[in-house]
């Protein structure tokens, strides 16, 4: 999606203050004093962006709920209480709920589902991601006091579940935090509703661009003659979505600058329209804003106006955008965008179709026909452009918005790995996912092809919004217990007053079932079998690595007497464990004795937190003693980072050891985590981690001329072919300005450091086939065998495994039997 930036903290040659302050500003929303020219500059941006789905509701939500569930009659008494339903769920839900109260609740700066569900599970330990995927209890003590405030700050982005975060709140919060920690099917019920709202998102994915396309090339019903429309609606609205999917790849960025105008040009359109038809039909249609008329409409049409209800609650299709979105703007632009331009613009168009309606009910077709037919014929073919173009968008903003959904998933180990492409590399956030753009493309087609009308899509667009909101109203009851340490009343009335509202219009939408409701369910029942196949087999897969790892005293025991030897270079061994030794490398060892002179056991591990900044990305311990030149690595990632590629990555991670080597790693500086085993020291010293600066040190790589020139590097053999040619690479590291000269040792261990990176760089990956062990279940089985096998075979491999070369990849083979 479009992100406001006006520097690219990225961007080669920044300063590193500088790119720190751009990405604080941008992850932490409205906490940031940002200047008023800024601000307005968002909030004009975040028309094209977070409201395009929300400015087009106007086109079909009249004709969804009058679809035929309430009778018509010569009175006004519908009209006016569809509009003071209209009226009111807009000020209620978007209004009051989210812009007033939802948007405080952000994740340093990050909105969503899953931005909620990591805030509780940073205030309480009720996290069930996969072990390794999420920062775990104890995390902060893995921070030495070397890392300054560099551990401070990631303890205030919440890595982990920090005791600043447990310990605070009163007797309200203590208590639900204690019942939510001994209970784990609470655990278990809060990740699951953080998933349904995750695929109830994915499901409106599919809905939105269906709905807002085939409802804005409706309008072609009045431009041409009597029933020739049906011949040509549907194949442009086939066409359009094609064209839709099939540009993505290009990213939002390139056209993203029309969004915006495209968004004012179209709410300024309805809402003219709307004072047009105000002034001549209805002046006093504004008496349908009393509560009054809600009464009246429900009482005379009963289980038809319920029943309606389902097409009244489109009104608020995309606020859950509002939210969303927050980490590409702010609160306070979101805020003024939605206040300012979108809900008067959009209380003026439903007042004005309200007032055209109210003196043509006596027409049948108005009815069903909605939008179009209160536009002036003059004008009917312009808005119809601007309609299909704001509709464009607005499916674009939802469009992008599962991507990034996905992206959040699958880096919290709950969702299968897929491709993902960055398509600006200035605009963070603006991804692109080939596999699931196509799954969307398909079943947009499939369920606009299926329907044809905008009752069935309504139905089904509407159960799977109002949903998400239901999720959303649940989680921040707990957020204004845990989080806010607010009083449980607060919470209590919170959930009580808007979950009754939401509650009401969920009924409406459930009971319309066989009538197209039933879509975003069976959405949601796949990708969430999908989720938890994939969370179950992890965890399997996880627990399998830590039962079997092997002790740091087998490790020690290996020596030339037993046949192992040490070659030049560097071994880089990944691993899902963050301690100990994986078994993936005692079976690498026992089939081939021999492994790297410096060897660097590498945990990527993906924590609950929107971002970790470079200084605090790279966690670095030592395994043994000095001598045996053995590293254990943690390198952290937010959910919205972006992992490096593998050359930048290759240069922090040997500059982040290299810095660990020269501030004295192992030694007393470094703070002991406290997670001794029976191995005793030696277990204790691999557990002395030290946050690491990846840019206080840098590696200056050279191509030089050989040894036998006698111009750099050391007098022995260069490696791999370019030796034969007498050019070889050179390794110096650069220290810090004014930093104190570092001692024998030290200088040692650095020039075994730089010549272990001129011989070149190993990956060591395993290749792991699991296996349902005998005896099992059948459940167990067959979804071991068949379901997380399939996913496992048709997912992709972790990131770092594509991106490095494969000249310098070994691959270790492993059955684990879970």
């Amino acid at each position: 999606m479009k992100s406001p930036p006006t520097v690219d903290p990225e961007a080669p040659g920044t300063p590193p203050e500088t790119r720190e302050q751009e990405r604080q500003g941008g992850r932490r929303g409205g906490k940031k004093r940002v200047p008023w020219r800024m601000t307005l500059s968002l909030a004009y941006q975040s028309l094209g962006v977070v409201y395009g789905d929300l400015s087009t509701s106007p086109l079909y939500v009249y004709k969804a709920a009058f679809a035929d569930d309430i009778q018509h009659s010569e009175t006004n008494e519908e009209i006016l209480g569809v509009l003071s339903f209209v009226f009111w769920t807009l000020t209620l839900v978007p209004l009051l709920k989210y812009v007033c109260v939802v948007l405080r609740a952000d994740d340093n700066g990050e909105g969503g589902t899953f931005a909620l569900y990591s805030l509780l599970c940073r205030h309480a330990r009720a996290a069930l991601l996969p072990p390794g995927r999420g920062a775990e209890p104890g995390d902060e003590d893995q921070f030495s006091d070397a890392g300054g405030a560099a551990s401070k700050k990631y303890l205030e982005y919440g890595g982990g579940n920090a005791t600043a975060a447990l310990g605070g709140g009163g007797g309200a919060a203590a208590s639900v935090r204690r019942v939510l920690e001994r209970h784990r099917v609470l655990q278990r019920v809060l990740l699951v509703l953080a998933l349904v709202g995750t695929c109830m998102v994915i499901g409106d994915g599919v809905l939105t661009p269906a709905i807002s396309v085939f409802s804005a090339v409706s309008g072609l019903e009045l431009s041409m003659e009597k029933g020739h429309h049906k011949y040509v609606e549907l194949p442009l609205a086939c066409f359009i979505l094609v064209c839709l999917f099939a540009l993505q790849h290009y990213g939002t960025h390139r056209v993203g600058f029309l969004f915006a105008p495209i968004v004012i040009a179209w709410l300024v359109c309805i809402s003219s329209i709307g004072v047009y038809n105000i002034v001549k039909w209805e002046p006093h249609v504004y008496r349908a804003l009393s509560p009054y008329y809600m009464y009246k409409f429900l009482k005379k049409t009963q289980r038809g106006g319920w029943m309606s209800l389902g097409g009244i609650l489109l009104c608020v299709t995309g606020s859950e955008a509002m939210f969303a979105d927050l980490g590409h703007f702010n609160q306070l632009s979101i805020q003024i965008a939605f206040t300012c331009m979108v809900y008067p613009s959009l209380i003026l168009a439903y007042m004005g179709q309200a007032a055209y309606l109210s003196k043509h009910h006596i027409l049948e077709g108005d009815y069903r026909i909605g939008f179009y037919v209160s536009v002036p014929e003059v004008i009917r073919w312009p808005v119809l452009a601007i309609a299909i173009l704001a509709a464009v968008v607005g499916s674009q903003a939802v469009i992008t918005g599962t991507f990034s959904m996905i992206k959040q998933c699958t880096s919290l180990g709950c969702f299968p790995r897929v491709k993902i492409v960055h398509t600006s590399a200035k605009v963070h956030g603006q991804i692109y996912i080939p596999e699931i753009n196509w799954i969307l493309m398909i079943l947009c087609l499939a369920v606009t092809i299926g329907f044809r009308d905008t009752k069935h899509l309504g139905n089904a667009s509407g159960l799977a919004v109002i949903t998400v909101m239901l999720v959303t109203t649940c989680l921040m009851s707990l957020v204004i217990v845990l989080c806010w340490h607010k009083s449980i009343f607060l919470a209590i009335g919170f959930i009580v007053f808007f979950g009754t509202i939401e509650a009401l219009y969920f009924s409406a939408a459930l009971i319309k079932f066989k009538e197209g409701a039933w879509v975003p369910i069976v959405l949601a029942f796949f990708f969430m079998t999908v989720m938890c196949i994939w969370h179950y087999g992890t965890i399997k897969k996880y627990e399998f690595d830590l039962q079997n790892k092997v002790s740091i005293n087998w490790l020690l025991s290996l020596s030339p007497n037993l046949g192992i030897v040490r070659v030049r270079g560097i071994g880089l061994i990944h691993t899902e464990l963050d301690s100990g030794i994986p078994a993936i490398f005692s079976h690498f060892v026992t089939n081939l004795p021999a492994f790297h002179q410096v060897l660097i056991f590498m945990c990527i591990k993906n924590v609950p937190i929107p971002h970790v900044s470079p200084e605090e990305r790279f966690l670095v311990g030592r395994i043994g003693p000095k001598e045996y030149r053995i590293y254990r690595c943690i390198v952290r990632y937010g959910y919205h980072d972006v992992q490096m590629d593998d050359q930048e990555f290759e240069k922090d991670l040997v500059c982040s050891v290299a810095e660990f080597i020269r501030s004295g790693g192992g030694a007393s500086n470094c703070k002991a985590n406290g997670g001794a085993t029976s191995d005793g020291a030696l277990e204790k010293d691999e557990e002395r981690m030290s946050v690491v600066a990846s840019g206080s040190m840098r590696m200056l790589e050279e191509e030089g001329v050989g040894a036998a020139e006698g111009t750099v590097g050391p007098s022995r053999a260069g490696a791999g072919a370019g030796a034969e040619m007498g050019v070889r690479k050179r390794v110096r590291f650069v220290l810090p300005a004014a930093s104190p000269r570092p001692n024998a040792g030290v200088q040692e261990e650095l020039r075994e450091l730089t010549d272990a990176r001129e011989a070149g760089m190993a990956f060591i990956l395993g290749h792991c086939y699991v296996k349902a062990k005998s005896g099992s279940s059948f459940f167990r089985r067959f979804v071991i065998n068949f379901g997380y096998d399939f996913l496992r075979r048709n997912s992709r491999g972790p990131t770092y495994a594509v991106t490095v070369p494969h000249a310098s990849t070994l691959e270790v083979g492993m059955i684990y039997y879970v």
